[in-house]
């Protein structure tokens, strides 16, 4: 197999899985920080790399409705977006899912307003879980080009036929630098078959798209997105087992365990924080302390059973959330907390919330949340939701 190894940035990675892909349209805006990604793409667009209808709309919500329009007519599209971006599309992300358009988004995650803030978390994506798109997060720069291909392959499955979301947090992934690995086109091709979807405007075979409904049928076509983003598990799995037989990296498919054969306590991560995490449970390892890592990938469709079967082998779990829902806990432990909920197995739970605005976690303050999960098991330490290394205690 041909392959290329480049250092470049995680934006510049999605703007060449992208081109491996092969759209036929790209819909642009730029917004910090992902603007690299449509800038590269523009570049090979102009310089011929890429064959492709490059728009430059004047807004993100043009963005979504410039792909929803060339994905009705069958086309290949791809946009992206950020932070207060992303909600500015919101209203086409409800239509763009309805609508079965299996649309590709890259979100540069960064946090929303107010305060204003150019530096990530996680607050943007995680708002939208409920809008059906598929969301998947990513670690690295090659795991960010390796999923924007399988994107395409997964959304465009005729069983699930469903925009999706990849998420690169900003700045420590979208701006920073390493060694990634491009396949060959050749390869790509053969991995991801053109576009074909029945789902598409047709003078052969007309049909109505993008219609209302009453409310005695509302309901059934709800159920169809349902069922269909419940598909994409099973179509994610076997696309990632398909790409490591292609490219020799494979993901784990929903998630990815850490040194839990025989953990205790584990640490539940998405996104970039991950790779840290890793390093933290090593050293702890080395220290005698039986600590792992679980590592989302998908947040829609949610890894359920995944977090159900390790229950049953540990004693404790934390959550690290790089958002918060005002008044209640982070998002991320939410959902964990809803998948323990439907088990027998009593555990020690602990949500920890940081990083927002950007603020860095360090390696000193994952080994604390270590520490409490194992003294929690000790009874030592109450279940809460932990705002950590706030500079100054408030109460409003």
């Amino acid at each position: 197999m041909k392959t290329n190894n480049v250092f470049i940035s995680g934006d510049e990675a999605v703007a060449h899985g992208v081109r491996l892909s092969r759209p036929h349209v790209i819909a642009a805006y730029p917004i910090t920080p992902q603007t690299i990604t449509v800038e590269r793409l523009s570049e090979m667009v102009e310089q011929g790399e890429l064959k492709a209808t490059y728009m430059h709309v004047e807004s993100e919500h043009s963005a979504i409705s410039a792909t929803m329009g060339a994905s009705s007519v069958g086309a290949r599209t791809f946009t992206a977006s950020s932070s207060q971006g992303l909600l500015y599309m919101v209203e086409g992300l409800h239509y763009a899912s309805g609508g079965r358009f299996p649309i590709v988004m890259m979100n540069a995650n960064r946090s929303v307003a107010l305060p204003w803030s150019i530096y990530g978390d996680q607050r943007d994506s995680l708002s939208q879980l409920d809008c059906g798109w598929i969301q998947v997060y990513v670690e690295d720069a090659q795991e960010a080009l390796d999923m924007t291909i399988q994107a395409f392959k997964i959304a465009e499955h005729a069983k699930v036929l469903t925009p999706m979301m990849v998420n690169l947090d900003g700045f420590i992934l979208t701006h920073t630098y390493e060694m990634v690995e491009i396949p060959d086109q050749e390869k790509v091709d053969q991995f991801l078959p053109p576009f074909e979807t029945p789902n598409k405007m047709c003078f052969e075979q007309p049909k109505n798209m993008a219609f209302s409904s009453q409310p005695d049928d509302n309901t059934e076509f709800k159920y169809q997105q349902h069922v269909a983003v419940m598909d994409a598990i099973e179509v994610a799995e076997t696309t990632d087992r398909e790409f490591g037989q292609h490219f020799g990296r494979t993901y784990g498919g929903m998630t990815e365990e850490y040194r839990c054969e025989d953990a205790e306590a584990v640490l539940v991560t998405l996104g970039s924080i991950t790779g840290t995490v890793r390093v933290v449970v090593d050293q702890l390892r080395e220290k005698g302390l039986k600590v792992g890592l679980l590592k989302i990938r998908y947040m829609r469709p949610f890894p359920e059973k995944q977090i159900m079967d390790l229950s049953q082998r540990i004693k404790a779990i934390g959550v690290i959330d790089k958002d918060i829902s005002f008044g209640y806990e982070g998002t991320i432990f939410t959902n964990v907390n809803s998948a323990l909920s439907k088990t027998e197995r009593t555990l020690f739970k602990k949500n920890f919330v940081g990083g927002l605005g950007g603020r860095d976690i360090t390696k000193a303050e994952i080994e604390k949340m270590f520490t409490d999960l194992l003294d929690g098991i000790a009874g030592k330490q109450q279940e809460t939701v932990e705002f950590f290394n706030l500079k100054v205690a408030t109460n409003g």
